[in-house]
């Protein structure tokens, strides 16, 4: 990995200088728009509005429209004058618990990694901050944007989430929240009963991305002159009479899958390591039961 900024967390009269890392990546298969007939790559100009002119990058400058249609244009001085922090700083804030922040304000994650003379404080405070199950709150400038961001231990490393800003989260204003739709006691609990039988410990490595591999696929038979084999399509299903048919149903088919993949699991270790941790999980969730609807009401409420 290449890094991508360099910095320092600032924490309280302690700093560790950083190197920041992107700490996700896209698998998408990249195309490029090319002519039909001949295959040649699309190219585009920067062509003014005004006298159809193509315009240099060096002559571009930043606009804003105003709603009466007439531009401010903006210059790199105007944009050097800005308060924005230039001291390369992750400023800690505050330290709270990871519940407080709602998952929706996270945009970006990166790793963080010391440089020599830091390592020591950074795993202090990587170690305090594991310790205390909080994570911080933090304030840091990257590509000439201010943003707030969390901080929290992910394999032993520092993990930088930049957060949208509350005004970037939009309210969810929905007619149906507004209609008093009635749930029946028996769809509630066969809706649950649902639940309960497709639970399990996530494990990210058993899931993949089923159209990229198909369209390698694809690709890879056009490369190779193959002819590009076509997946069976699944017939149409029934449509269930009811809502409580269709969770009866579901339940049924969840089970059923659940039994074939894990017959010969039920009777070997991996099956009695599960349940302990299953009513671990559930004497956990009923000691807190209390808590968390009086911080989800705090926070709808603000």
């Amino acid at each position: 990995m290449r890094s991508i900024w360099k910095g320092a967390i600032s924490f309280g009269l302690v700093t560790i200088p950083v190197k920041l890392y992107s700490a996700t990546e896209q698998r998408d298969v990249a195309f490029h728009q090319v002519h039909r007939e001949d295959g040649g790559r699309i190219k585009y100009k920067r062509v003014c509005t005004v006298d159809g002119e193509e315009v240099p990058y060096s002559d571009i400058a930043k606009g804003y429209e105003l709603p009466s249609g007439e531009m401010v244009i903006l210059t790199d001085e105007d944009f050097a004058d800005l308060p924005l922090s230039s001291s390369r700083r992750i400023d800690v804030l505050q330290f709270v618990e990871r519940e407080e922040v709602d998952p929706i304000y996270f945009a970006k994650s990166y790793y963080l990694e010391p440089d020599a003379q830091g390592a020591k404080p950074y795993v202090l405070l990587r170690d305090a901050l594991e310790s205390s199950g909080q994570v911080a709150i933090v304030k840091v400038a990257l590509r000439q944007r201010e943003s707030l961001a969390t901080l929290r231990v992910r394999e032993g490393v520092f993990v930088l989430e930049t957060m949208l800003w509350p005004d970037e989260v939009r309210a969810p204003e929905f007619a149906f929240l507004e209609e008093d739709i009635e749930v029946r006691k028996q769809e509630l609990s066969m809706a649950t009963s649902l639940i309960e039988s497709m639970e399990g410990e996530f494990d990210p490595g058993e899931y993949t991305d089923a159209y990229r591999e198909a369209l390698q696929s694809v690709i890879d038979a056009k490369v190779e002159g193959r002819e590009v084999a076509r997946p069976a399509e699944e017939g149409p299903e029934e449509p269930a009479a009811d809502l409580l048919s269709a969770l009866r149903a579901s339940v049924e088919a969840a089970k059923k899958s659940r039994g074939e993949k894990g017959g010969k699991a039920a009777s070997g270790k991996g099956a009695a390591d599960k349940k302990p941790a299953a009513r671990k999980a559930s004497s956990s969730s009923k000691s807190g039961a209390k808590k968390e609807p009086a911080k989800s009401r705090s926070r709808k409420s603000a």
